[in-house]
């Protein structure tokens, strides 16, 4: 991995919490079960618009819709009331439904969309953003962490097409890269990330499944284990940039 080598100090403690948004979603509902199952969070809060059901251990669930600011600042509330808030994962995202497709073209371009994709994918986020970012301690190692897409990178782009999706990815790693500075200033050791977790096995990405090379479509379980492993390897050096899930650094 491109990543540092060292092992990070201040790694969470039994009194800590961990936060998954978007919970009952494929990637999302793995991250909260391989979180649940670890002794370094006390808690783990898994909210989502159908919050998952509790389990009597560790998670704890709670609702949120990320187009509904008010559900995001009660979930921050739950959060902050738990515990101290050492990680926050935004699992929820869009690609498509029965009314968007991705466009292959910019004449199948339609507003509708393109509003839908960036409350979803770029909106949402921030605004958890805006509420979560606070609860994150002053001092010690701290992350957040939204699921981007490497198509997201400009950089990247030699094919085009999905121009709703692509340009709403864009959109959040602008916002979580000037969220990172900010950040640093509020705690040195906190950290602020996208991360790309390859083409995953969920509803999302069914239908776009077979150009996909061997060895490459995850299970929701594989992709989770990959995403925490970036994330305990992350430093305040990483702050900003999007990751795969190798650890591999996306360009901007």
């Amino acid at each position: 991995m491109p990543m540092h080598a060292v092992q990070p100090p201040n790694l969470p403690t039994p009194e800590d919490v961990a936060v998954v948004v978007g919970a009952t979603g494929g990637i999302g509902s793995a991250l909260l079960e391989e979180l649940g199952g670890d002794s370094r969070y006390g808690r783990v809060l898994g909210l989502s618009r159908t919050p998952p059901p509790p389990t009597g251990g560790r998670i704890v669930p709670g609702y949120i819709d990320v187009t509904d600011e008010a559900s995001i600042e009660a979930a921050a509330a739950q959060a902050k009331a738990l515990g101290t808030v050492r990680l926050v994962i935004v699992a929820s995202g869009m690609l498509h439904d029965n009314a968007a497709r991705p466009e292959r073209t910019w004449a199948e371009l339609r507003p509708e969309v393109l509003i839908k994709l960036f409350a979803v994918n770029a909106i949402g986020p921030a605004l958890v953003a805006r509420h979560f970012l606070p609860l994150l301690p002053r001092t010690g190692r701290s992350v957040f962490a939204s699921i981007s897409a490497r198509v997201g990178s400009i950089e990247d782009n030699r094919l085009g097409g999905w121009h709703s999706y692509r340009a709403s990815k864009a959109a959040l790693n602008m916002l979580l890269k000037t969220f990172s500075i900010e950040l640093k200033r509020r705690n040195p050791s906190a950290i602020c990330v996208g991360l790309h977790p390859g083409t995953v096995d969920t509803a999302l990405s069914k239908p776009f499944q077979g150009s996909v090379a061997p060895g490459k479509l995850f299970s929701p379980d594989q992709s989770a284990a990959h995403l925490l492993r970036v994330i305990d390897q992350l430093t305040p050096a990483d702050s900003g940039a999007v990751f795969a899930w190798d650890g591999s650094r996306i360009p901007a």
